[in-house]
């Protein structure tokens, strides 16, 4: 199969999206695909050992570390060149919009991944009012495509209440090899938390939609350590606003898996996630969740049985939530016990099988027919 991923982001930029195209990328590569990657520079030359086509990209002004890439004739001259048998769309947006469109030109089946909520990240970063308009942009894109793949029924929900159409669900999956529980490491929780406190982390961006600022009304707790690992534009503000936090800044590899398994609470405050990634490796690693009650963690975080779901804007119930845990250790590790199996089943090579049934529907083959 040739497959063409077109991505609105991709390395040297880490996140969501990144990820998920790194990891497709490699599982068509062990499989015996052909791929080419499409995406914004900066960027490598190759990924997995594919060519990594680069085309202009322009960084957002209150976002310097998310580059859109911008609408070009490149696209559509890659594709041709190519001829994939299926365009990958990574969450359209800009260059999704131009790839959709060189698709339909060319006449090539496409399958669209919808995995960031645009209209909440605007909101979030001080563009309000502009909902309906990215909507009905986002609409636009997504129509045009054979099939739009989305990471969790709230989603789902979301999509179909604004038209649109032909959806699928298709989860993230999780390396459990790097978020597992024997990474905890006892000289890392000394460092951390010298007097035996109960370490209660976030892990990911530090970007207003995330709203890591309500980690304040947690560091009063008594008994508890706050940890924070990631950075972005908002890590100045939050570093003022919290400066008893341990500020870990950006972290990957050992020192991420390590940090991930010693956290006793893993805490999430993003009310807007599609799916939540950083929830599932928290659950992978054996930590308790807690998280909003609202997009991807709904389905990822069963109440009561591997972590905690609080009200989105309610700050009182995020800390009441993280209190009973706090002070209640029996509890804390029965909630642990389950929080591996809840997600054990979720690996990247499940989920990007799934990925190359949803590229056979639309290309129209039946599953199991299609030579690599």
């Amino acid at each position: 199969m040739k497959v063409a991923i077109v991505t609105e982001s991709f390395l040297p930029r880490v996140n969501g999206v990144t990820n998920s195209v790194c990891r497709t990328a490699e599982h068509l590569a062990a499989h015996g695909h052909e791929a080419i990657i499409i995406s914004p520079a900066p960027g490598p030359a190759e990924y997995a050992g594919f060519p990594v086509r680069l085309v202009p990209g322009i960084a957002l002004p209150m976002y310097p570390q998310f580059v859109l890439g911008l609408p070009t004739p490149k696209v559509e001259e890659y594709l041709r060149e190519f001829a994939p048998d299926v365009v990958h769309l990574a969450s359209p947006i800009v260059l999704g919009a131009s790839g959709v469109a060189a698709a339909r030109r060319l006449r090539i089946p496409t399958v669209a991944i919808f995995q960031t909520d645009v209209a909440a990240f605007a909101r979030r970063h001080g563009f309000r009012g502009a909902d309906q308009v990215i909507w009905r942009w986002l609409r636009r894109i997504h129509a045009q495509a054979d099939r739009t793949l989305v990471p969790s029924t709230a989603t789902m929900e979301q999509l179909a209440r604004y038209g649109v159409p032909r959806l699928a669900l298709w989860r993230r999956g999780v390396d459990l090899e790097r978020f597992h529980p024997r990474h905890r490491s006892e000289s890392l929780r000394r460092r951390l938390a010298p007097g035996g406190e109960v370490i209660v982390g976030y892990v990911g961006r530090l970007a207003p939609d995330k709203r890591v600022h309500l980690l304040e009304h947690l560091v009063d707790i008594p008994g508890v350590r706050l940890v924070v690992a990631g950075d972005g534009p908002a890590e100045p503000k939050l570093r003022r606003l919290l400066p008893t936090v341990e500020f870990l800044g950006f972290q990957s590899g050992r020192a991420l898996s390590e940090t991930m398994a010693s956290l006793d609470v893993f805490v999430h405050t993003g009310a807007d996630e599609t799916f939540c990634q950083a929830v599932q490796e928290a659950l992978a690693a054996g930590v308790p969740v807690v998280a909003p009650a609202s997009g991807g963690p709904l389905d990822l975080v069963r109440h009561g049985s591997n972590g905690f779901l609080y009200a989105p804007d309610s700050p009182r119930s995020l800390r009441l939530c993280v209190e009973r845990l706090v002070r209640n250790p029996r509890l804390r590790a029965e909630l642990a016990a389950r929080t591996r199996p809840s997600v054990q089943a979720r690996t990247w090579e499940a989920v990007c099988d799934e990925l190359l049934g949803h590229y056979q529907d639309v290309i129209g083959v039946p599953p199991g027919r299609l030579a690599a």
